[in-house]
């Protein structure tokens, strides 16, 4: 399984990154996980978007979807568009929100994605296993853990801290988790997003294999996000745009 850090700036691009969205390959099948606004550019770096096979979306706020409208235009427009519908897994009422964010008149984008609603449990998606878990975020978010050649990835989307997340990402060779809050600023909002030391107590105590730290947003100390977190948990890493891990 290989992970291509397409953006991973949070709560909006930044001057050195997209927001959020991430490649995962795996036997010659693509799966992009979040569309978040400014990343379908950088995206066609590492991707032709004809050869996306399925995209994820962990929730709908912009900076994890709006570039789904980018997505469409490529597909309406440059005459490059090949195959069936890509099939578009989201929390229920995607249609309709992306359809809005695309077009004032919320005109449908079902000549481009087959909506597939979800909700926690697990399904068959191409060569992974998928399960999903609720978190602790304003919005319906889905965390989700691809499992394929033997292998376990585990992306928390926004959360805040949560033993649903705790449970879904046990034993996994990776955790590619959010710390949008900075550990020194006490009185965060709780139920919104994790801190650097509270990812790595996620992944001790889910027990991972490593840890990757994503989503920190622009006026955020990354590295101190990052010493937060390893102080806990020594296998940490501060995940940048066109990293590329091995799973």
């Amino acid at each position: 399984m290989k992970l291509t850090v397409v953006g991973c700036c949070g709560s909006g691009p930044g001057p050195d990154s997209p927001a959020s969205c991430y490649l995962v390959e795996h036997d010659g099948f693509r799966l992009v996980v979040d569309l978040g606004n400014g990343s379908f550019g950088a995206l066609q770096r590492f991707a032709d978007p004809a050869s996306v096979d399925a995209v994820f979306l962990s929730h709908l706020h912009a900076d994890h979807c709006l570039d789904v409208a980018p997505f469409v235009v490529w597909h309406r427009y440059s005459g490059r568009a090949r195959g069936p519908l890509v099939p578009l897994y989201a929390p229920v009422g995607a249609e309709r929100r992306l359809a809005l964010a695309y077009d004032l008149d919320g005109d449908g984008l079902t000549d481009v994605f087959d909506f597939v609603p979800v909700g926690p449990g697990g399904f068959r998606l191409g060569p992974f296993d998928v399960e999903l878990a609720r978190t602790a975020h304003p919005v319906e978010t889905y965390a989700i853990r691809l499992t394929a050649g033997g292998r376990s990835l585990v992306y928390t989307g926004d959360t805040g801290p949560c033993d649903r997340v705790v449970e879904l990402a046990r034993g996994a060779d990776v955790l590619l988790a959010e710390a949008a809050h900075p550990d020194a600023v006490p009185d965060q909002p709780p139920g919104l997003h994790l801190t650097g030391r509270q990812a790595a107590q996620h992944a001790t105590e889910a027990g991972v294999g490593r840890l990757l730290l994503t989503h920190i947003p622009a006026w955020v100390d990354h590295i101190g996000q990052l010493f937060a977190a390893s102080s806990v948990f020594s296998e940490t890493e501060l995940v940048s745009p066109g990293a590329v891990y091995e799973i």
